[in-house]
């Protein structure tokens, strides 16, 4: 039965939208800890759920179209048609179980990546504004040919202490 496969696939997705906060909470902790290093890893772990999760989709309106013809509804319908529609209402129950939890997980997941973006783009301008901070002063060539602020030899350029400590 057709249902019970929807079931089991929806349950899958639940899981996945788990670890996808996971993940998303993980690079949070990384970024706010300052742990850039480790970035590309969790962005890596980050992008391989989000492919399950398209595999998954994939399945779950596959199987959905199969229930709502099953159910002599639409084979576009939606999960929310198909748990207002169904013939009984446990099946009723347990796919608006399904769609409230998804919604919820989908919401949170929402928050955590636009908060991830914002310590991002902060990272990114910060970043900006140390290598900014960095460069020399760029002034106009002189009639020697030279560059710099005047009365500046290049062995005067003034010193930068590090914090080398993480």
């Amino acid at each position: 039965m057709a249902i019970h496969e929807l079931s089991a696939l929806l349950w899958r997705e639940r899981e996945l939208l788990d670890l996808l906060t996971f993940k998303l909470e993980e690079e949070q902790l990384l970024l706010t800890a300052g742990k850039s290093r480790w970035l590309p890893h969790g962005t890596r772990e980050v992008e391989q759920v989000l492919e399950h999760l398209s595999k998954a989709g994939l399945a779950r309106a596959v199987e959905v179209a199969a229930v709502a013809e099953e159910w002599g509804l639409p084979a576009e319908s939606s999960l929310g048609t198909l748990a207002s529609s169904a013939p009984e209402a446990a099946w009723a129950d347990v796919l608006s179980s399904h769609l409230n939890a998804m919604q919820q997980q989908t919401a949170t997941i929402k928050q955590l990546r636009d908060s991830n973006e914002q310590f991002l783009r902060a990272a990114v301008r910060s970043t900006q504004e140390t290598m900014a901070d960095l460069k020399p002063a760029a002034g106009t060539y002189d009639s020697h040919g030279r560059t710099g602020v005047q009365g500046r030899t290049p062995d005067s350029t003034p010193s930068r202490l590090f914090d080398q400590q993480f």
